[in-house]
């Protein structure tokens, strides 16, 4: 009974382990990739606390136009007898003067702005379009993110790829290799040719391995760029590389560039809020109007006592050192102006420059698969014709190991192009603000 209690034990531990192993498991599409890389990205948290920022800073610049209400008041003791002299006429002070010991006061003022210049209009307005840039600049870091994502999901795709194709010609060698071994036995081939053939074998081993080193640590760069624990194996969808339309004319992506990419309009709107940053810098030199109120009370114990004692009334300021100070908050906003005004020019210059070059880049990829088709076609070719030359007596075996060689590399490189030419795709849609996100 002993023994079954522990065969069902080891058996539950073992389940239990095979069961954790199956859990680190994923399949990932790109788009639920995105997704996950989109939900656990620290520069979007970043983003998050820069928008709550500005909402604050938005509610302040609204708080600028409610009333003023502030509430004082005191209490004072008074431990040495002070000297009182009443000046009215019919009563006297001094030494016979009330003993006053304590002294009580209250005070509530309200003031409700009438007239500021138009700063805290221009306040407000300003900081609604600068909570709108932090929002425009989270969407365009979005849009980078999902491309990193999608350049990090394409190094794991070809990595994985990589590996199959390796593993299927691996076994081929091996198996060539069996055959090479029973024919010196035979006397059918000299021992140097069944080596050569031995080392192919063995170059392919360390290709195989190096393509498994490359798809762990982009596994890992995967996991992490997702959130997920470090041990998942990641396994990607393999209808990738065929993902892509027909590529445009480059003036299609330029004005797709300037209707929707986030760092323009984040920039505008930025512009706009420095406009109205220089009206509210003018206003400073502009009288300030209020309506005022308030209450007072007092009370000196046998001395004096006040009560409801309010007054109304309009309060103006204004500052006159503004007449022969220079508003250096003026010059301090032009400047900003300025900077933005050049900083759009340059952003416009460097959009036209990455949505050509990806242009180039994406025309060039899709060029490179056809010919690494071809080439490919060709290299399956040439090993077929140069084995059946070898097996044949008319071709040495270094001709065939070079074929079989070339035939691997062909291979590996039209998956790669494919892979490279879908990424390029992503990379242009990107510069263009139209990367789609899921």
């Amino acid at each position: 009974m002993k023994r079954i209690n522990n065969s069902v034990i080891a058996l539950s531990l073992f389940l239990g382990i095979a069961n954790a192993n199956a859990q680190e498991k994923k399949t990932l599409s790109l788009d639920e990739a995105v997704q996950l890389g989109i939900q656990n990205s620290k520069n979007l948290k970043i983003d998050a606390a820069k928008i709550e920022e500005a909402t604050a800073d938005l509610l302040e610049a609204k708080n600028r136009q409610l009333p003023e209400l502030k509430v004082s008041g005191s209490y004072m003791y008074l431990p040495i007898k002070p000297n009182v002299d009443i000046k009215l006429p019919g009563l006297s002070g001094g030494a016979g003067g009330p003993e006053v010991h304590q002294v009580l006061y209250g005070s509530a003022n309200l003031s409700v702005p009438i007239y500021s210049g138009g700063k805290i209009k221009y306040g407000i307005q300003s900081a609604k379009y600068l909570v709108e840039a932090s929002k425009l600049s989270t969407e365009n870091d979005k849009i980078a993110i999902a491309y990193n994502v999608a350049q990090a999901y394409n190094n794991l795709f070809k990595a994985n790829q990589s590996i199959k194709v390796f593993e299927e010609n691996l076994a081929a060698s091996q198996k060539r290799d069996e055959t090479f071994l029973k024919m010196e036995n035979n006397g059918l081939i000299a021992r140097n040719d069944r080596l050569k053939a031995n080392l192919q074998t063995s170059n392919i081993e360390l290709q195989l391995l190096e393509a498994k080193n490359n798809y762990n640590i982009a596994n890992i760069n995967m996991d992490l760029l997702l959130g997920l624990p470090e041990t998942t194996e990641l396994e990607v969808d393999q209808n990738y590389i065929e993902e892509g339309s027909e590529v445009k004319p480059v003036d299609f992506y330029v004005n797709e560039a300037r209707e929707n990419r986030k760092d323009l309009q984040a920039l505008a709107q930025q512009r706009k809020a420095a406009a109205l940053g220089t009206k509210a810098a003018k206003a400073e030199n502009l009288p300030s109007i209020a309506f005022t109120g308030g209450y007072v009370a007092a009370d000196i114990p046998k001395f004096l006592t006040v009560y409801n004692a309010i007054n109304v009334g309009i309060g103006i300021s204004y500052n006159l050192s503004n007449i022969w100070k220079e508003n250096s908050s003026l010059r301090q906003s032009q400047a900003r102006e300025k900077q933005l005004s050049a900083t759009d020019e340059l952003l416009n210059d460097n959009i036209k420059l990455d949505v050509n070059r990806e242009y180039q880049n994406t025309d060039y990829s899709k060029k490179r698969i056809s010919v690494y088709e071809k080439s490919a076609e060709q290299a399956n070719e040439n090993f077929r014709i140069t084995k059946n030359k070898y097996d044949n007596g008319l071709a040495t075996m270094t001709e065939l190991l070079d074929a079989d060689a070339a035939q691997i590399a062909a291979n590996v490189g039209v998956i790669n192009a494919k892979a490279d030419a879908a990424l390029a795709y992503r990379k242009l849609l990107q510069t263009t603000g139209t990367l789609t996100i899921k």
